[in-house]
């Protein structure tokens, strides 16, 4: 099993977390995707749900809230990038032209977060370790194996992450329009152009779960009353297909080639 046991590198993806509306049913439908084991935590993290796969932290289900007075926050995975300090990378988000909206704030003893949008609207997190580092698996069956942007204006984004975080921008060999993300020379992630999204799709992360077969998981999933956004398809990473959950979360799944 490809367990995680030392820290993710700053600007690497290192976590994966969904606010739910209704959280049991989240958790529920989870369990019967992949397998993932959890429950409702202490009311002082505000019940949020640490999910585990093989006893091994893969992602997080909270209940989703807003201050008195503002509408209910959308249901998305929001992927988190590692950094070293957060309260400096909040700094350097706003410099950039970012908006941290959700600042820097301390998860008890577990580390630091805060929540932020990119100059062209994707939003993502940030994640300071303190006892919790993030994922201890992926890149198996119900893990995270990746995570990709989808933005309006690859430059700027490019420019954005890598003034933040230090990521790099590397066009993938052989696609016109595909970037990979690199931290210290490793591949952690891609970049693709909103243009090649549906009309009206905002910038955004999309995350990615292995599984062991595409076609099989995506029946699961819509007898449990998800929804198929792009049917299975074969391409050069792997067969896979972009679904939401039954409370409109999306999110890609993945067969990676040679697996």
């Amino acid at each position: 099993m490809p367990e995680v046991t030392t820290p993710y590198a700053t600007g690497a993806p290192c976590w994966v977390d969904l606010r739910a509306q209704d959280q049991q049913a989240a958790l529920d439908f989870y369990r019967d995707l992949f397998g993932w084991q959890g429950a409702p935590g202490p009311a002082e993290f505000g019940g949020y749900a640490v999910c585990e796969l093989h006893g091994r932290a893969v992602a997080g289900i909270g209940p989703a809230t807003a201050p008195e007075g503002m509408p209910e926050p959308p249901t998305v995975w929001t992927t988190y990038l590692a950094t070293a300090d957060a309260v400096a990378t909040q700094e350097r988000i706003i410099a950039a032209g970012g908006d941290p909206f959700a600042p820097a704030v301390d998860v008890g003893s577990l580390g630091r977060m805060l929540i932020a949008t990119d100059p062209q609207g994707a939003e993502f997190g940030v994640w300071q370790r303190g006892e919790f580092f993030g994922a201890g698996v992926v890149n198996e069956p119900g893990a995270l194996t990746w995570t990709e942007l989808h933005t309006s204006d690859v430059d700027a984004a490019a420019a954005f992450y890598g003034e933040v975080f230090d990521i790099e921008f590397t066009p993938m060999e052989g696609h016109d329009s595909y970037w990979e993300l690199r931290v210290g020379g490793l591949t952690v992630g891609g970049v693709t152009r909103l243009a090649d999204d549906p009309p009206g799709t905002p910038a955004h992360w999309l995350t990615y779960f292995a599984v062991d077969d595409v076609d099989s998981t995506v029946d699961t999933l819509v007898r449990r009353d998800g929804t198929v956004l792009v049917p299975p398809f074969d391409m050069s990473a792997g067969r896979m297909t972009v679904v939401t959950d039954p409370q409109g979360a999306p999110f890609a799944m993945i067969r990676p080639a040679g697996s």
